[in-house]
């Protein structure tokens, strides 16, 4: 820990399985038994990764979940995919980008890159949802509170962060929020990324030949 100080608190290294590792467990089998899903869809059988310079988004809350997706890119055998996920009123993103890699029959491997907001106007997201698989970079929290129930963090009064999306999602499970959370350096993975609103400023969509830190995001 870096330092903490009141109304705020800041880890130089910021990983999103903060959630104990018994209650992400927990969570997991809940959610299974249940059949609910963090994502409203099925997700691909591709992760993607996604960069950022800065996310600054206001009203956090972040739970365990379950992505229910297919297992590959062929037939329709499906999977879990454990997942935290990481929720935002609005947030503002700088210097944002987006890969993912594809291996084309008789082609070989192509990376579809996305980049926005670098060009001087930022990112903006309202009610924006993260299913992430991994997650690095710096993290500051205002006026956070760890250990709510999952169920209450859009609970009038008492929550900070937007509507909880399932609530089958182990309700009374393990829970963070916070007025605001600012990252910065970020680099993660994730299995779906749903939002009310998505405007994204300087757009730029490429195909590249190959994958790597060269053509990927990182």
């Amino acid at each position: 820990m870096e330092s903490m100080t009141r109304g705020g608190t800041r880890w130089k290294r910021f990983a999103l399985v903060m959630v104990p590792s018994v209650a992400a467990t927990a969570a997991i089998g809940v959610s299974l038994a249940q059949g609910a899903l963090a994502a409203s869809f099925a997700v691909s059988g591709q992760e993607f990764k996604v960069t950022a310079g800065t996310l600054v988004g206001h009203g956090f809350a972040q739970y365990g979940g379950v992505d229910m997706g297919y297992a590959d890119l062929k037939g329709d055998g499906k999977t879990a995919h454990p997942v935290a996920i990481s929720t935002f009123k609005n947030a503002s993103i700088t210097n944002m980008c987006q890969s993912v890699v594809t291996d084309v029959p008789f082609v070989g491997k192509i990376t579809l890159k996305l980049t926005a907001g670098d060009k001087g106007t930022d990112v903006q997201a309202d009610k924006l949802y993260l299913d992430v698989s991994e997650l690095d970079g710096n993290a500051k929290f205002e006026n956070i509170d760890i250990g709510v129930a999952a169920k209450d963090t859009d609970k009038p009064g008492v929550g900070k962060g937007p509507a909880v999306k399932d609530t089958s999602i182990l309700p009374n499970g393990f829970a963070q929020q916070a007025d605001v959370a600012t990252l910065t350096g970020v680099k993660q993975k994730a299995w779906a990324t749903t939002a009310g609103t998505f405007e994204l400023s300087g757009l730029s969509m490429r195909l590249h030949k190959g994958d790597g830190p060269k053509v990927e995001c990182y």
